[in-house]
């Protein structure tokens, strides 16, 4: 569905215009237009590739969805493709969607797809900044581009405390399945993270340094600026990705030592009855020549060794902390 349709010139707004007047704005100088689109259809998709004659490449890609985030060059213009994502509440998983972005000089449009985040936000600050607006299509690309990875640190931050919890109850009792369960699910969502970010952070290089495309050459210090967050994001997963590893590794040290001390108990019950076990299995062999047989009081000092020697190797295993 259309959002908006707006035609801007010398950085202001002329107007709110049809979809079939576009080529007559686009024929005035110093005049760009500025389309978005919300799940566009192959009819509305096909009608914008026509208004901006845009490459049929980049149309298919952005019909079709579930791109790698990636920056493009069609001859004079720019198609780009990046990951939306939206923290979810506590407990529950980020969402994902994807926006299409197609440049030129003197148009700009963006195809929101599978995500419930607007960007009329972006538009309202391009519109309060009109010196900065008259530098083309190139700055509301670069505006774009810095919401879409500023909407990234929200899903680090959270991300961030989540993991913080976990390794508060890492060393609970009771807790190390569902730690570690949590840490797996937590490692999916951050590699998500990191397919968004790493090909983006990539590939916006060539929007300011070396042969910068023609249409982003007035902008090109602001893509820096946007590759400077790229790169602290991918730093904080890098680091997110690390401590989770770490913290998986000490779930699983402490199965292995919960699992030893139950080891420790088996085996220290086990040295008590086999003592039991040795004496009774003497005394049962019943030969005619065991004086212990027709000794009256034989029965209750077997007894009475058997009882003292487990009560010594209980006391031992019991100060060796084996018990």
């Amino acid at each position: 569905m259309l959002i908006n349709c707006v035609a801007y010139q010398k950085g202001k707004k002329l107007a709110d215009i049809p979809v079939a007047a576009i080529s007559d704005y686009l024929e005035q100088p110093e005049c760009f237009v500025w389309v978005a689109l919300r799940d566009a259809t192959v009819d509305e998709l096909a009608e914008m590739q026509q208004e901006f004659n845009l490459h049929p490449l980049a149309v298919e890609d952005a019909h079709h969805g579930h791109q790698r985030p990636k920056i493009e060059e069609y001859d004079d213009s720019i198609f780009a493709v990046m990951h939306l994502i939206e923290a979810g509440g506590e407990q529950e998983e980020p969402s994902f969607g994807e926006l299409a972005i197609f440049v030129g000089h003197n148009y700009i449009l963006s195809v929101r797809t599978g995500s419930q985040q607007n960007f009329l936000g972006v538009r309202s600050r391009c519109e309060q900044e009109p010196h900065l607006l008259t530098l083309g299509a190139g700055f509301v690309f670069y505006a774009l581009m810095d919401a879409v990875v500023d909407r990234y640190f929200p899903v680090i931050d959270r991300l961030e405390s989540e993991l913080e919890l976990i390794e508060e109850k890492i060393f609970a009792k009771g807790t190390t399945r569902s730690n570690i369960e949590r840490l797996y699910e937590l490692k999916r969502q951050v590699m998500r993270l990191k397919h968004a970010v790493a090909p983006l952070m990539e590939a916006s290089g060539k929007l300011y340094s070396g042969r910068v495309p023609v249409v982003c050459a007035k902008t090109r210090h602001y893509f820096r600026d946007v590759a400077d967050h790229l790169s602290r994001v991918n730093t904080s997963i890098d680091a997110i990705r690390d401590t989770i590893g770490t913290a998986i590794q000490v779930n699983l040290s402490m199965v292995a030592i919960e699992e030893s001390e139950v080891n420790k108990r088996l085996a220290a019950w086990a040295g008590i009855f086999a003592v039991a076990t040795a004496f009774a299995g003497i005394w049962g062999m019943n030969f005619k020549a065991m004086p212990e047989l027709d000794w009256p009081y034989g029965y209750p000092m077997a007894l009475a060794l058997i009882a003292t020697t487990c009560g010594i190797l209980y006391r031992r295993f019991k100060r060796a902390g084996w018990l």
